[in-house]
């Protein structure tokens, strides 16, 4: 009976202790790594290599024409053996050498076979004697919108049939000089010419076309005589220039004569005197005025078309039969009288038809006028087509 309570009792201790242990909390494991202390690391100086100075690089110039620009463009292998890579040589014109919107700077030689020459459309600066040395029978030179500022004065001076140069669109501030007296074309328009040598004129009997329009060139630049050896000439631009007065000495052959926008403000009573070609005349954005303008002064019987658009003229100039285009737009008038204008009496013959004027196109826009038009102007221009009021 004891033996039994004494195994009881030990079997209830047994239980009790095992409840006691399962109960105990366990621990947690540390989520954060123990910071532990240490010791600053000492850094040892750097030891720095003396500074080398490199050697002084020379500044570089800054770059200039023509290296700005496109390479120049080469063309195909010719069958010509004389051509110029930076040209082209067609087999069916064998007289022409095109080299035109190439990027060129310099000029190629030429061939001795050449006639005509394009050269249009580059950078070439200046024009020397040595491309052209075989070039003796050139006719035709176009150096047109280039850059070009100087030419030298031998470079035609074996070139005795040149008939054609054109040189619009560069940087020339004068003529050239030494232009061979075969020449019957020159075009130096839209350059930056302020003076004409003595003597760049001189034995150019042959020259039918003078083009210095848009240039600088002022009254004090045309000497009286600078026109006297062109005895040729037909058509003479000095337009868009800074002229006040009439150029004096102007050949007796001259059909066209186009002075527009300059300084312009008098037209002397006889300037048109000994004129007995004159056909075209263009005196548009000046500065004339009635008081400048002599009461004749336009009665040319060769006049076919008179141009005095953009000026301050007050009343309309009388002029001959045979003109038949008169440009009067923009200008300070107020109003017409065809009896006063017209160039015979209204009375006239009907019959007789070399007395009816032959004024076709009238223009008068601009002025200070208003519809209708005058009765008598249309009964003395009965050829007028066209007029703009």
């Amino acid at each position: 009976m004891k033996a039994g309570v004494g195994l009881f009792f030990a079997l209830a201790l047994f239980l009790l202790m095992g409840a006691v242990f399962t109960q105990r909390p366990q621990q947690k494991k540390p989520t954060r790594r123990p910071v532990t202390t240490r010791k600053p690391a000492v850094r040892k100086p750097a030891v720095r290599k003396p500074a080398v100075r490199k050697p002084a690089v020379p500044k570089q110039p800054e770059p200039q024409e023509p290296t700005d620009f496109p390479p120049p463009i080469l063309g195909p292998p010719s069958s010509f053996p004389d051509c110029p890579r930076e040209c082209l040589c067609s087999p069916s014109y064998p007289s022409t050498l095109n080299c035109e919107n190439r990027n060129i700077r310099t000029i190629p030689v030429i061939p001795s076979r050449t006639h005509y020459l394009y050269l249009q459309n580059n950078y070439i600066a200046e024009v020397t004697a040595e491309p052209f040395l075989n070039a003796t029978e050139l006719r035709w030179v176009n150096l047109a919108n280039n850059r070009i500022h100087r030419i030298e004065k031998k470079v035609f001076e074996k070139i005795p049939a040149l008939l054609y140069l054109y040189v619009q669109r560069n940087n020339l501030k004068e003529v050239p000089s030494g232009l061979p007296a075969s020449l019957e074309q020159l075009r130096l328009s839209r350059n930056r010419i302020s003076k004409i040598p003595a003597g760049a004129f001189n034995k150019m009997g042959n020259l039918t076309l003078l083009d210095l329009y848009h240039n600088q060139l002022s009254d004090s630049d045309l000497e009286k005589n600078i026109f006297r050896d062109l005895k040729s000439l037909m058509q003479l631009n000095l337009a868009h220039n800074v002229l006040k007065k009439m150029p004096a000495g102007i050949p007796n052959s001259l059909i066209q004569l186009f002075l527009d926008r300059n300084h312009i403000d008098d037209v002397p009573k006889d300037y048109f005197k000994g004129l007995n070609h004159l056909a075209f005349v263009r005196l548009n954005y000046n500065q004339l005025s009635d008081k400048g303008l002599p009461k004749d002064v336009f009665n040319i019987t060769t006049l076919l078309d008179l141009q005095l658009s953009h000026n301050q003229i007050a009343s309309v100039p009388l002029f001959n039969n045979h003109l038949e285009h008169l440009h009067l737009d923009h200008n300070s008038i107020e109003s017409i009288n065809g009896t006063q204008i017209c160039p015979n009496s209204l009375q006239a013959e009907l019959s007789d038809q070399t007395l009816v004027p032959r004024l076709r196109y009238l223009r008068l826009d601009g002025n200070h006028l208003s519809p209708p038009i005058p009765l008598d102007v249309i009964m003395c221009f009965r050829h007028l087509s066209s007029i703009v009021i």
